[in-house]
């Protein structure tokens, strides 16, 4: 039964800024900021070869397949049920050493109210990703109308308008005479491609581009989804990559390269500037305005990977534990599980030498997981043009057979070069030993690839949800 207009709840703007929250994280901020004036090369770089290939194919897979299950359902349609089901459990288990990474730059903001040096004690770094991933699974509990609503609310507050703070700092810093920590001139643009390390960066840079096809498993929610999905796609791809060149921008000209923080250094140029005006009283009010935006970006991110892992569950991929929904119809199960693994994973904080050390291999870790995934989602796109021809897609990638080929090949040869160059360690960062920092991609990598399909080997007929 098609749903009515008064259960569809999101519209252009409202899915627009759950892609804000999702992907415009102020987070990433100081790892782009890490490459100084070259941070435009690498942003717009990843936006060419990587953000926009992937929110022009999920633009077209979503309102072609707008049923539940997203990459699920796109990959399965393309390539089978066991690949299906890899694509969702990649899409899931990178969004698990995701989070731990988002929550550990929120424990490191909201420091600044208390004290600086607490950004880089680890207890306490773990303590907040404990309460505050526990906190934002209850609230999605509720329901995506009220998530839907969160979202909005705090990506509008918590994005924007410190984004455009940000932004402005980097302006004024410059136009009152104060020096800028990065030399602006074109050869400075270009970063060193003899050093592979040098570049390691990029992989960051790539996963904070990630998500745009989180939303697609909200394509029924949205009050018209062949026109309001594309649109929402697009506005909200123009605001993030705008936020990003010029918010990173600002921060390596206020703050020296060897001082960026990847937890702290958002909160750090916000402090220097307004130290700077004497006007240090500033900097708890951004705080408050930033951490809700951190978390919000975290709370937006449960429901759709979530809810795509519940759809191979459905289909009987998964135990029926995994199948139990509440009255919100949001999978409470997965999100118990899924918040137990996001504890056991935030122990690597205690482990690792440096705050910093832990936020970068597992981003790493993620980035690598995320980009296999969107690998199979190109792959799918190319193979439903000759296998699924028939199928009205609302939205549609010009250009026939060509210009799908040429776009999610793109992404293709962007997502293989970005893997390949994300395992070497970063030469700006202390990682441990490369021995230590391969074997632990590879290992991770290989583990998280395996385990689905040891999973889909092990589906029994009781599986099965009952017929009803």
């Amino acid at each position: 039964m098609p749903r009515t207009s008064s259960q569809r709840v999101l519209g252009v703007f409202s899915l627009a800024m759950i892609n804000v929250a999702l992907i415009a994280s102020l987070r990433g901020l100081p790892l782009m900021a890490k490459y100084g004036l070259s941070l435009i090369f690498f942003l717009l770089a990843a936006a060419l070869i990587f953000f926009i290939p992937a929110a022009l194919v999920s633009a077209e897979l979503a309102t072609g397949w707008p049923q539940k299950g997203g990459i699920y359902l796109w990959v399965k349609q393309a390539l089978g049920d066991r690949f299906g089901f890899l694509a969702i459990w990649l899409q899931w288990i990178q969004n698990i050493i995701f989070y731990p990474t988002a929550l550990a730059t929120t424990a490191a903001v909201f420091a600044y109210l208390f004290t600086p040096v607490l950004a880089q004690n680890k207890y306490y770094t773990l303590a907040v990703i404990i309460v505050v991933y526990w906190g934002a699974t209850l609230l999605n509990l509720q329901g995506m109308k009220i998530s839907g609503l969160v979202s909005s609310i705090g990506a509008i507050g918590g994005i924007l308008v410190p984004g455009a703070l940000i932004i402005l700092a980097g302006i004024v810093w410059l136009i009152i005479g104060n020096p800028s920590q990065i030399t602006f001139s074109v050869q400075n643009v270009f970063p060193d491609f003899t050093q592979v390390g040098s570049i390691a960066f990029f992989l960051g840079i790539l996963l904070f581009f990630a998500g745009i096809e989180v939303s697609a498993v909200h394509a029924k929610e949205v009050k018209n989804p062949a026109r309001d999905y594309p649109k929402a796609i697009f506005l909200s791809a123009a605001i993030i990559i705008t936020l990003f060149i010029l918010g990173a921008l600002s921060i390596a000209i206020i703050v020296p390269q060897s001082e960026i923080s990847l937890t702290a250094g958002l909160i750090e140029t916000f402090r220097i500037l307004f130290n700077k005006f004497n006007i240090p009283w500033m900097t708890p009010i951004i705080i408050l305005l930033i951490v809700p935006g951190l978390i919000t970006q975290v709370s937006s991110w449960i429901p759709g990977p979530s809810k795509g892992l519940l759809a191979t569950a459905e289909d009987g991929s998964l135990p029926r534990f995994f199948q139990k929904t509440n009255k919100h119809k949001m999978p409470i199960n997965i999100f118990i599980v899924q918040g137990c693994i996001v504890t056991l994973i935030s122990l690597t904080f205690l482990l690792m030498p440096t705050v910093s050390s832990s936020f970068w291999i597992l981003t790493a870790l993620a980035a690598q997981l995320y980009l296999a995934m969107y690998i199979l989602m190109f792959i799918s796109a190319i193979v439903l043009r000759y296998k699924k021809p028939k199928v009205k897609r609302p939205y549609k990638i010009p250009g026939g057979n060509f210009g799908m080929w040429f776009v999610a090949g793109t992404g293709i040869l962007g997502a293989v070069g970005s893997m390949i160059v994300g395992c070497f360690p970063p030469t700006q960062l202390k990682t441990g030993s490369f021995t230590f920092y391969i074997s632990f991609l590879l290992v991770g990598i290989l583990t998280m690839i395996v385990t689905p399909f040891i999973i889909y080997s092990c589906r029994k007929p009781s599986w099965k949800p009952k017929k009803k």
